[in-house]
């Protein structure tokens, strides 16, 4: 599981929310400074960190330092433009062709310019954003994405599309993203019907909240997540508060070939949970639930067959 969460969004969390800890909260945000004019032919966005980000002509050289944004970079048809990419962007497979950077999570800024990038798409952190302060400072181009949930994912969509020149199917992407969000989900069989907690981490235990988009994967499959009242996208908890909560699963995201049982529910203190007790567990495996991506769809119907074959 450890490997496991350094291959996902789930590490970018951790980080942030330990940067977040740090930092005061009372502080005023400044306003933007005022855009720059654009070239004819130029693009501008405003990033998610409230930068403005400009560029002379849609990016054709692009080091995407996040696993998310590599998959929608290819989904929008610019993945021949991805230049570098971090140890964990798997998906699809022709990102793996793609020359390695690091692992994206504290990039190495002189690996990420060898790339001669005209654009560096970074996952939304307190780290990631003082990279792309020195990005622009070495005159690289840098825009920040949150991509925590799925609407986080519909805006990306319109974001990245813009930098690249890529608006039509950018606003595809995104209309198919909010159409699932919005549409009713179908009644799920009575065995899909179970009361879910996302493991993430075992020692200290930590579990996924209401701002992951993995909280949105159990609704729209017609679940509940018991920790979805956190609002972060994950905490770290009790066993006894999981004991507690009772879930009739525990869903756990590993490796694709991982064991159905994790090693870890094999250990004493654990067994004061009942679903670990019961050996009811939801592996869920691969990076389809790595990341909040636009194979969404199929991450909702994998995970009700996941929890459907639990009894």
């Amino acid at each position: 599981m450890r490997r496991w969460a350094h291959r996902t969004h789930l590490a970018g969390l951790f980080l942030a929310a330990a940067a977040l800890a740090c930092q005061p909260t009372d502080r005023a945000t400044p306003p933007p400074p005022p855009p720059p004019p654009t070239s004819p032919g130029g693009v501008a966005v405003t990033d998610d960190a409230g930068r403005r980000v400009t560029l002379s002509a849609p990016a054709r050289r692009i080091v995407s330092l996040s696993p998310a944004v590599t998959e929608l970079l290819f989904a929008l048809g610019a993945g021949d433009w991805v230049v570098g990419r971090t140890t964990w962007c798997d998906y699809p497979p022709a990102a793996r062709a793609v020359p390695s950077v690091g692992d994206g999570l504290n990039p190495n800024l002189e690996a990420v310019a060898a790339r001669r990038p005209d654009l560096v798409i970074l996952y939304r952190s307190a780290l990631n954003e003082t990279a792309a302060q020195q990005l622009a400072r070495l005159g690289i181009a840098a825009a920040v994405v949150r991509q925590d949930r799925l609407e986080d994912l519909a805006r990306a969509a319109g974001l990245v599309a813009t930098l690249t020149g890529r608006g039509a199917a950018g606003a595809s992407l995104a209309r198919g993203i909010d159409s699932l969000l919005h549409a009713p989900a179908p009644p799920a069989p009575a065995a899909a019907r179970r009361r879910v907690a996302f493991v993430v981490w075992d020692n200290p235990p930590m579990v996924i909240g209401g701002g992951s988009y993995l909280d949105e994967l159990a609704t729209l499959a017609g679940t509940e997540n018991m920790f979805h009242d956190i609002p972060a996208a994950s905490a770290t908890v009790s066993l006894e508060t999981i004991a507690a909560r009772d879930p009739d699963v525990i869903a756990v995201l590993a490796d694709s070939g991982a064991p159905a049982v994790p090693a870890w529910a094999a250990r004493r203190e654990w067994q004061v949970v009942r679903a670990v007790r019961e050996r009811r567990f939801a592996v869920l495996g691969g990076s389809l639930f790595a990341r909040p991506s636009p194979r969404a769809p199929q991450a909702v119907a994998a995970l009700r067959r996941a929890l459907a074959a639990t009894r």
